[in-house]
């Protein structure tokens, strides 16, 4: 049976191929922030009742920093200002045989898109180039599992109480392709070379990864 790529892990590769090498084994536990701004996602479209919306996130994450709550207060406020579709469906999990592919969407509306939460805030304008990745990945995984003629999707900026349509483009799909590939190599056991203007800065793999990964079968 094929393996099938989690989008997340297409997005860390498109980032940088060595730091999905060193993380493809990783469980990566939910960060606060993201706790945060997908139990407010789920809300929207309805009544915002902060502290009942409190209530679910300490349920679900019970070690919720105290920091986080300045950061929900922020994401209502955002949020209340604008005006927000509700959705007909939340996390589907939707996959691309044709790309070898699988991912989660938040959320799929009665029109026939969809949105996607995200923690971060809003650029300026658009959305960022990873987050377009991601929506390139689900427009296809959506178009054969529903058989949908989707053209895009919506990313929801939570913090920022914005939601931005992104209809992926040439370029976008040419990047999700490659991506692919690039994880493909890795899943089929080769090791990917550091890339130029990697981006290191910050990379918790940055000492393992200049001295050099190595196979499993190097060692023995």
């Amino acid at each position: 049976m094929e393996q099938y790529i989690p989008v997340s892990g297409i997005v860390a590769c498109h980032i940088c191929p060595r730091r999905y090498y060193f993380e493809r084994s990783w469980e990566h536990p939910e960060s606060p922030r993201y706790t945060v701004c997908k139990q407010v996602s789920t809300h929207l479209g309805g009544m915002l009742d902060p502290e009942s919306i409190w209530d679910e996130i300490l349920c679900i994450l019970p070690d919720t920093p105290p920091e986080a709550r300045e950061l929900f207060d922020e994401c209502i406020s955002a949020c209340r200002e604008g005006a927000w579709q509700r959705p007909v469906q939340s996390d589907l999990t939707v996959q691309s045989d044709i790309l070898g592919i699988r991912g989660r969407v938040d959320k799929i509306f009665e029109d026939g898109t969809f949105a996607i939460t995200r923690s971060s805030t809003a650029p300026k304008a658009g959305a960022y180039g990873t987050d377009r990745l991601r929506i390139a990945c689900y427009v296809a995984c959506l178009r054969e599992t529903l058989g949908w003629p989707v053209t895009g999707g919506y990313v929801e900026y939570i913090a920022s109480g914005i939601s931005r349509f992104v209809e992926p483009q040439p370029r976008d799909r040419r990047a999700m392709v490659r991506a692919i590939r690039a994880a493909k190599r890795i899943i089929a056991g080769e090791i990917p070379k550091r890339p130029l203007r990697a981006p290191c800065e910050g990379c918790p793999h940055l000492e393992r990864c200049m001295s050099g990964p190595r196979r499993l079968s190097d060692l023995f």
